[in-house]
């Protein structure tokens, strides 16, 4: 019996050792990396989750289809710009097909919807898009890290823009909704001079009559404008079609004066300045590659949307890397959110106490490229090394 014992000992050593060498050891960490994400792909604005997902499959093939050196698969949901069908389908991720990460929610509305479930369980939540600042101050959370920008960050770059331009008037309008909020509060923040009014439109609304009204009534320098999506473009075609673009200058964060907008827009986006944390005619060697691989895959300019798609999954690559795959420690992984570091297609940048990012914002304006394509060019820097203001209420858990 106790030749049998030591026999059966000797075999399990055996098998433990040979499934070490194989790297078939639980502790060595996943085999693979599961990803939700849920994005707005349906109706008319569902042109950002487009980029956002596109953006992210370049990164994937980049990749080799593995994240972390690990095979990758990502589930893709359609939150159909509802914050209901967005918590749904975030919940069915994350109990039905238990992924590792999560990410691609487009407007902030469906991210402050979905998200509890997501820290509840927990997994890290990395943020291709919205930055409400209901997550950044004292309610930040340790499992949520941004591969864009807070809320904020665009507006205050074009507030303190239109400031240093000596715009003495300006007219607010953006939609209803958390980031439209955090967009003009952003704005007043850095902007000194006179608000001639300030309005907000529902979100989803695309006949803006009304509100061109009150404009050619006030009679402002400048019209400050955050319109996501078919929202967007709408608003761009009906403000020049109604003449006010002869006398009034329009001003736009860089995701109403993106490419997907451009496309649809076309020449009456010509002389529109925006403010953007990134710019496809940004000189780094992995923005290059990035666009150069986009345009050949896409037939298209990216947007600001696919690069942080593209941004998202490098990030999530460079985690489960720091982290050795090992993300079930959980210690380790949250530790990973806050000094997680690659080569973002921005530039230098890195992770606040709140997990957005630190990192320069550029002004850009809309012309002609040498191709004669209508495309945004960067003339200058607003902002350098910028951090969100809720930072420091973040106290992390």
């Amino acid at each position: 019996m106790q030749s049998i014992q030591i026999r059966r000992a000797a075999t399990t050593g055996l098998l433990a050792a040979l499934a070490t060498c194989l790297g078939l050891s639980p502790a060595l960490g996943a085999s693979s990396i599961k990803v939700g994400m849920v994005t707005t792909l349906s109706g008319p604005n569902g042109v950002p989750g487009v980029e956002v997902r596109d953006g992210w499959n370049l990164a994937l093939k980049h990749l080799g289809g593995k994240l972390g050196g690990l095979p990758a698969t990502t589930i893709v949901r359609d939150d159909q710009f509802s914050p209901d069908t967005g918590k749904q389908v975030s919940e069915r991720l994350l109990r039905q097909d238990k992924v590792d990460f999560m990410t691609g929610i487009i407007y902030s509305n469906i991210l402050l919807a979905a998200a509890p479930a997501v820290f509840e369980v927990p997994i890290p939540y990395i943020s291709s898009n919205a930055g409400p600042s209901q997550l950044s101050g004292k309610d930040c959370n340790p499992w949520f890290a941004s591969a864009a920008w807070q809320n904020d960050g665009y507006h205050e770059a074009a507030g303190k823009y239109a400031s240093d331009r000596g715009f003495k008037s300006v007219f607010l309008v953006a939609p209803n909704y958390p980031a439209g909020r955090d967009a003009l509060t952003g704005f007043k923040r850095f902007y000194k001079g006179n608000i001639a009014e300030e309005v907000y439109p529902r979100l989803g609304q695309l006949d803006f009559a009304a509100e061109l009204a009150q404009i050619r009534a006030a009679r402002p320098d400048v019209v400050y404008t955050f319109m996501p999506g078919g929202m967007g473009i709408n608003f761009v075609k009906q403000f020049v079609a109604a003449g006010l673009s002869k006398d009034v200058q329009l001003l736009a964060p860089g995701f109403s004066a993106d490419e997907d907008i451009i496309r649809a827009v076309g020449e009456p986006m010509l002389g529109l300045f925006n403010s953007a944390h990134w710019a496809h005619d940004l000189d780094n060697p992995q923005n290059k590659r990035f666009v150069t691989d986009f345009e050949a895959e896409y037939q298209r300019i990216p947007s600001g949307y696919a690069a942080q798609g593209y941004d998202s999954a490098l990030m999530i690559d460079a985690i489960v890397r720091q982290v050795k795959g090992k993300v079930e420690d959980r210690d380790a992984l949250k530790r990973a959110l806050r000094t997680v570091r690659f080569a973002s297609l921005r530039g230098e940048y890195a992770l606040a106490s709140n997990g957005f990012p630190v990192q320069d914002y550029f002004l850009r304006v809309i012309g002609r490229d040498a191709r004669g394509r209508i495309t945004n060019k960067t003339i200058g820097t607003i902002f350098t090394k910028h951090q969100d203001p809720y930072a420091a209420e973040c106290r992390p858990k």
